[in-house]
C-alpha cells in the first residue's frame, strides 16, 4: 500500500508540473501518431448519438472532446487526478463550446465516484500504465460501465520485432528524456515516462487481464509496429 501511495504521489507530481506543455510534448515525442491512433480508436468504438461516456485519466481532454462530439448530446464526463491538467482541459472545452455537455471531475481511477452501470462507454488514453493497481482500476471501470458497454484502452506498448524494437527502446529511453529537457525544461519528468512502461504488461498480457476481470469479446490491435496498442472489452449482461 505504501508503494502504491508513493507511485500515486510521484505520478501526480509529474503531471501537475508538465500540464502547460503536455499537448505540445505529445505532438513532438509521438510525431503526432497519438492523433492517428485516437482517430483509429474512434472508428473502432463507433460511438452512437446519445451514448454516455467516461474518459478516465482525461488529461487535457482531447479524447473527452472527441467523445462528446461523436455522441452529439450524450453525457460526457472527464476524470483526472491532476487539477492542472483539468484546468487546461476546461479551457479547451470552453473554447469549443461544449461546457454544457462535458463535466470534469478530479478523482481517482481506482475509486471512481460514480454509481454502478452509469456509462455506455469508458475510455482511458495513455493513463493505465500510470495507475498503481491496473486490475483494481479495470474492475472499477467494469463496475460503472453499463451491461453491454465498452471499456476502451489506448496505451503505449512493447514492440517485439527487430530491428524496430531496438530503435524504439533507444528512442524511448535515451532520446525522449532529452526532448523533454530541450522542449519542456523537464528532463526528470520525461525520464520517468520510460520507467512507467517497463513493468506495464505487453499487448497480449493486457488482453488477458481484460479477460481476467470479466470482460468479454476482448480485442487487441497493435499500432505503429507495436509501439502502441488498443484494447476493447465488453461488459456482459450479468452485471458487475
Amino acid at each position: 500500500m505504501m508503494e502504491s501511495n508513493s507511485k500515486t504521489k510521484d505520478v501526480h507530481a509529474v503531471f501537475e508540473s508538465i500540464a502547460p506543455k503536455y499537448d505540445m510534448m505529445n505532438d513532438i515525442i509521438s510525431f503526432r501518431r497519438h492523433k492517428a491512433w485516437r482517430r483509429f480508436t474512434m472508428r473502432k468504438m463507433d460511438v452512437q448519438p446519445g451514448q454516455s461516456s467516461l474518459d478516465i485519466c482525461c488529461g487535457t481532454c482531447d479524447w473527452t472532446i472527441s467523445l462528446a462530439k461523436a455522441s452529439v448530446k450524450g453525457k460526457t464526463v472527464g476524470l483526472d487526478f491532476s487539477g492542472n491538467m483539468l484546468e487546461v482541459g476546461q479551457a479547451k472545452i470552453n473554447k469549443v463550446g461544449l461546457h454544457d455537455q462535458i463535466t470534469l471531475v478530479q478523482g481517482n481511477a481506482m475509486d471512481l465516484p460514480f454509481e454502478d452501470n452509469s456509462f455506455d462507454i469508458i475510455t482511458i488514453g495513455f493513463g493505465l500504465r500510470n495507475i498503481p493497481d491496473i486490475i483494481k482500476a479495470l474492475k472499477e471501470m467494469k463496475r460503472v460501465v453499463k451491461p453491454g458497454g465498452k471499456i476502451v484502452c489506448l496505451e503505449m506498448s512493447k514492440p517485439t520485432r527487430q530491428p524496430f524494437k531496438s530503435v524504439y527502446y533507444f528512442y524511448f529511453e535515451k532520446i525522449l528524456p532529452l526532448m523533454g529537457k530541450w522542449f519542456a525544461k523537464s528532463y526528470d519528468q520525461y525520464s520517468w515516462l520510460p520507467e512507467s512502461l517497463k513493468t506495464f504488461p505487453d499487448m497480449q498480457a493486457l488482453a488477458e487481464i481484460f479477460r481476467d476481470v470479466g470482460l468479454r469479446n476482448v480485442k487487441a490491435y497493435p499500432l505503429t509496429g507495436g509501439s502502441g496498442a488498443l484494447h476493447i472489452g465488453t461488459k456482459g449482461n450479468e452485471g458487475v
